[in-house]
Order: C-alpha cells, then sequence, then structure tokens
C-alpha cells in the first residue's frame, strides 16, 4: 500500500470512529446542527491537509476540537452569521434512556444563552470532560482563564436556570 493509501485509510478509520461524537461537539459549540456540520466538514478537512504533520496520533481530538473552536469563533465575527434565523424544523435530539420531563432541553437553552467563549469552555469542560489543562490548550488560552471563564459561566448559569431545574430544589416541588 502506497503512503498515501495509508494515511487515507488511517483518516477514514478515524471518521467512522469518531465523526458522531465530533458532530455532537459541534453542536455543542454552535447550538445548530446546520452550522455544526459546517464546521465540521471544514474542521475535517482542515485535519486531513494536516493528517502527516499530527506525529500523536493519540491527541487527534483534541486537534480537531482546536479547529472547531477556531471555525466556530470565526463565525461569530463575520457581522452576517450574527443575525439569527428561526426554523421550523428542530434538530434531533439526543438518545435519553430516562424521560426528564423537558429539563435537559430547558437547560441547554439555558446554556445556548451564553457567549460563544463561555459556551466553549463549558462545552469542553464538562461535556467532553477534559481538564482545565486539556481545555486550556484545546482553547489556546491559559489555565488560570478556564478556570475564571468556567466560574462566570457557572455563575451565569445559575442566574438564568428556571426555578423548576434548579438542583436545590427539592424533587416533589418540581
Amino acid at each position: 500500500m502506497t503512503r498515501h493509501g495509508r494515511r487515507d485509510a488511517e483518516f477514514t478509520a478515524y471518521l467512522q470512529a469518531r465523526q458522531p461524537s465530533l458532530l455532537r461537539t459541534a453542536y455543542l459549540l454552535t447550538g445548530d446542527r446546520h452550522q455544526a456540520e459546517d464546521i465540521l466538514q471544514t474542521s475535517l478537512a482542515k485535519l486531513y491537509l494536516a493528517w502527516d504533520k499530527v506525529n500523536d496520533r493519540a491527541s487527534v481530538d483534541a486537534y480537531v476540537r482546536r479547529i472547531m473552536v477556531n471555525e466556530n469563533n470565526s463565525l461569530w465575527r463575520r457581522a452576517w452569521k450574527r443575525k439569527e434565523h428561526a426554523t421550523e424544523v428542530l434538530p434531533e435530539s439526543p438518545h435519553l434512556d430516562a424521560y426528564d420531563e423537558g429539563r435537559s432541553a430547558a437547560l441547554w437553552d439555558v446554556v445556548t444563552s451564553l457567549p460563544p467563549k463561555a459556551r466553549a469552555v463549558v462545552v469542553l469542560r464538562y461535556y467532553e470532560q477534559l481538564s482545565e489543562a486539556e481545555t486550556a490548550d484545546v482553547l489556546g488560552i491559559s489555565v488560570g482563564t478556564v478556570k475564571s471563564q468556567c466560574s462566570r459561566a457557572i455563575a451565569a448559569l445559575r442566574e438564568r436556570v428556571p426555578a423548576d431545574l434548579h438542583p436545590g430544589r427539592p424533587e416533589e416541588d418540581r
């Protein structure tokens, strides 16, 4: 098998294994299924071009996440992308093992109200379960900045969360 053939086979195997998870991460970063698909496609194209340069195959996910965050930030910098667009079709919802009476969707609405950079920190830190150091590395910021942005984001979420979703509230009052 040629060098290009091996590269294509490795890249294809990586895509088959990681694409659904990366799409979920992109969706959590953008809050929009179509933007998530666009960001993921662009990120994977950039990854393919740099595939031979990624020496540590264990860090490919971190590399792609960094590309996705950068692409998402670039979208927010463009003025024409700042307009919100209503849609009749809702994105697919994740599979839940137990019925949660809509609490996950309501909580996600609160998370999407965060600014893009704060949302990126929350998604990487709590959804992707990256450490503070890994989150800082993906975002290209210091660990202290991750800590302060997490703290501010969590404080903002606590203020914005509806009373019926507040975790300190007794179960029978919900």
